[in-house]
């Protein structure tokens, strides 16, 4: 008679085996973008199923046994970006679940081993929830819990273990830590809510345990969009591999040290700087970290003082949303709006919110772009810095604490801001990039800051948080910017020249659109920008019969575009990339979080150095003259 425990546990066994052996398969035909391109095609894109969509169509697939390489490329796009998750660590993440019986939705990867211990600390923050974590042996060195209590405002409680069995019961949750690596089934003790493995190369994976904490899910996931990435393709890539054949895995090898010097020469020659610079593992964990640093800074040097954060409205999404995030947590850090595009200009707006914060004896911490987006404009250098240099009067009489100018200057990171005799030069500036557009040319995340010689003593500050929070870029992060910063400029140069062809092609062909670009006087003072937006002609009645109008034809441009030139041109939010021509919606993409009113639906195109710009002008002219021309009324 058989054992019916053990024909379950051998039918298991089975299950994992077959699992194992359709994710060899899966690694072997799976198309080239899962592992190295950093954007999303929003072609196969369904944002509001972009957590579940991917996995459905993947279980239908590994039920029929069907890892052929036509039915993996067709699977829909898995979250967004490579920041809340992509295809390979989604089926990590779900082969991480079946071989420990939870649904895929709770297991979560990171490319940081510190984020997801802080994505509970905050929601219990919030929640006003007791947190413990335990731990067997040494804490990762990079873990300052006293930073995390007086900086981040977390309250928790640390306790050593020799195993997991031995966690008694607690009042809140229990995170257990564990640098245990590889990645075999977990032995989920009852008394632990979430249990996160540690990696010491990949990353880390969480599991969060029970329904009573299911709720947590969204935002762990949250925090690993804004605050961090998921675990990177390439890692994701090599954790499959090591959880195939059952070893610790181990990630390519590459020199780190030689790779980050080159890169580190890179960013000086231009940005113009010779101060230290930073390198993260995408443009908002390298924010995230500027934001901690500069708070960090004003707790030792403006004690009991509160802090404004100032941020256009507009400004890309995940900027605004992340200010907002960490203005939740921190009882005396607020956002300020700032206006910015269209009627407003920057820097008369930046004059007047100064001087209500002057007043005030606040902090002030302004993010800025420059160029904007999605209205690539740029303000008046001179003004500006005339603006920031002024000296302020506080209620009291007493002078003002000058501000701090955090300037993210992705759209044109080859302009000289910063460095000795340079605009922003006396004025305390940090400058970032996101590394997925131009510094890698789509090839990863990994981005980078520098500040002025102002800025020695906070960069510093922003250093420790960087490494606080494992968001450093990794080996292979660092050796893809070593290979691709020395032709940044030149690639800047070729897809500006591009750009300036396409604008000038449109507005001939379509005088009627409202097209906004940087001028031809802005271009020879060095903004060579490869991204301009496009105000659609419209008709209509009624101001929502113009907008709904509008909002129509951006959709069947990009739609004709993509259909019509398939191999490049795509529905995507990236900039920067080595080929082909993206187009997107800012309202529907990179303004995802922003307020409903400060949205802009207009079509935002990116222009790369390689492309066949006389196709582009060629199907562009026949969606004017099919799809405009022949409609009567426009505006």
């Amino acid at each position: 008679m058989v054992n019916p425990d053990k024909a379950a546990q051998v039918a298991t066994t089975m299950e994992d085996k077959n699992m194992l052996s359709y994710l060899k398969e899966v690694l072997v035909n799976m198309p080239s973008d899962w592992l190295n391109l950093t954007t999303h095609r929003l072609d196969i894109y369904d944002e509001e199923l972009a957590k579940t969509q991917f996995l459905d169509q993947f279980e239908i697939l590994f039920k029929a046994n069907d890892a052929g390489p036509t039915a993996l490329a067709a699977l829909p796009t898995a979250y967004d970006y490579i920041r809340l998750g992509h295809p390979l660590s989604s089926v990590l993440e779900w082969a991480i679940a079946k071989l420990n019986g939870l649904p895929a939705k709770s297991v979560v990867s990171f490319s940081s081993g510190t984020m997801p211990v802080l994505a509970i600390l905050r929601k219990n923050l919030l929640d006003k929830k007791n947190t413990r974590i335990c731990y067997t042996g040494e804490l990762p060195t990079y873990f300052n819990a006293e930073l995390l209590r007086t900086v981040y405002g977390y309250a928790f409680e640390l306790m050593h273990v020799a195993k997991s069995e031995e966690i008694p019961a607690f009042a809140g949750s229990t995170i257990f830590l564990s640098q245990q690596e590889g990645f075999t089934k977990v032995d989920l003790a009852p008394n632990i809510d979430f249990f996160i493995r540690v990696h010491a190369q990949f990353g880390s994976v969480l599991l969060v345990n029970g329904k009573q904490n299911e709720a947590y899910i969204s935002e762990i996931q949250h925090v690993r969009r804004r605050e961090s990435i998921a675990m990177t393709p390439a890692n994701c890539h090599a954790a499959l591999k090591s959880l195939i054949d059952g070893s610790s895995g181990e990630a390519r090898r590459s020199d780190r040290a030689a790779n980050k010097a080159l890169v580190l020469n890179s960013i000086s020659e231009v940005t113009g700087t010779r101060t230290k610079a930073l390198i993260a593992s995408s443009g908002l964990s390298m924010q995230y970290a500027i934001m901690m640093g500069l708070i960090h800074d004003a707790l030792v040097t403006h004690k009991g003082k509160n802090i404004r954060f100032i941020v256009p409205p507009n400004c890309y999404g995940g900027t605004n949303d992340q200010a907002r995030r960490v203005a939740a947590c921190i009882a005396n850090v607020e956002v300020v709006d700032l206006p910015v595009d269209g009627d407003n200009e920057m820097v008369q707006s930046l004059d007047v919110v100064l001087a209500k914060i002057a007043s005030e004896d606040a902090i002030p911490y302004i993010i800025a772009e420059i160029p904007t987006n999605p209205r690539v404009e740029v303000p008046d250098l001179d003004d500006l810095k005339e603006v920031l240099s002024k000296e302020r009067r506080t209620a009291a009489g007493s002078i003002a604490i000058e501000p701090v100018f955090i300037l993210d200057q992705t759209f044109c990171p080859n302009v000289h801001f910063l460095g000795e005799g340079e605009i922003l030069s006396t004025v305390r500036t940090i400058a970032y990039v996101s590394g997925s557009k131009f510094p890698s040319g789509g090839l990863c995340t990994a981005g980078y800051c520098v500040g002025n010689a102002l800025t020695d003593a906070l960069i510093e500050k922003v250093e420790t948080h960087l490494r606080l929070c494992d968001n450093e870029a990794t080996d292979l992060q660092v050796e893809i910017l070593a290979k691709q910063l020395p032709s940044m400029k030149q690639r800047i140069q070729d897809a500006y020249r591009n750009t300036r062809e396409f604008v000038r092609f449109i507005h001939e062909t379509l005088p009627d659109a409202r097209i906004n670009f940087v001028s031809e006087e802005l271009a020879k003072e060095g903004f060579t920008p490869s991204v301009f937006s496009l105000d659609l002609p419209t008709k209509g009645s009624t101001d929502e019969e113009r907008e709904a109008y509008k909002r129509a034809l951006n959709l069947k441009l990009i739609d004709r575009m993509i259909t019509e030139i398939p191999k490049e041109s795509k529905f995507c939010v990236s900039y920067g990339q080595l080929k082909g021509c993206y187009w997107t919606i800012p309202a529907t993409s990179t303004q995802g979080t922003t307020k409903e009113g400060d949205k802009d639906y207009i079509v935002r195109v990116a222009v790369s150095p390689d492309l066949d710009l006389e196709l582009h002008k060629k199907v562009f002219a026949d969606f004017v003259e099919q799809d405009v021309l022949e409609k009567s009324e426009l505006r």
